[in-house]
């Protein structure tokens, strides 16, 4: 028997989770945050943490990885909404395919600046199947963005 394929199956019987990540940095390098909004369904979570020394990229990539880490089910469509050029454009451009092919060297034979989130961050998105990244303007109004930014800046009040 032949497994139904997204295409076959009619669109409002699929489950989608939606994604907005931010990451702020008060200085930078200096105290930073990240925040998610997830919706699945009818369910919605919110994440943030905060780190004492950091940097905004560092966040960015941050607040992706754990909210791909917090969805319990991989073979869901996933749209993930980000106002991060660094990060959109690494995973739209295929950046990364460059640095992975040149030892995790830039262009300009530097070593790739946050490697290790970079790795992680791959190993997660192998592991989604449907998983669709959306660049989005940042202070622009859009609600569930602007939510994922308060929760990355409240992230670094709480820091203390």
């Amino acid at each position: 028997m032949d497994t139904p394929t997204a295409q076959s199956l009619p669109t409002e019987k699929l489950p989608q989770v939606t994604l907005y990540t931010d990451g702020a940095c008060t200085g930078n390098p200096g105290p930073g945050g990240y925040g998610i909004v997830l919706i699945s369904g009818k369910r919605r979570k919110e994440l943030s943490g905060g780190f004492r020394l950091t940097t905004n990229n560092r966040m960015e990539l941050l607040a992706c990885i754990m909210a791909l880490e917090a969805i319990k089910d991989p073979a869901l469509p996933v749209a993930v909404f980000t106002d991060s050029a660094y990060l959109h454009n690494c995973l739209a451009q295929k950046w990364y395919r460059r640095w992975q092919k040149n030892g995790w060297l830039t262009a300009g034979k530097k070593p790739v600046e946050n490697r290790d989130l970079w790795t992680r961050l791959l190993a997660l998105q192998d592991a989604f199947p449907r998983l669709g990244f959306h660049k989005v303007a940042g202070h622009s109004h859009i609600e569930l963005n602007e939510r994922a930014d308060q929760l990355a800046k409240e992230a670094i009040r709480n820091l203390g």
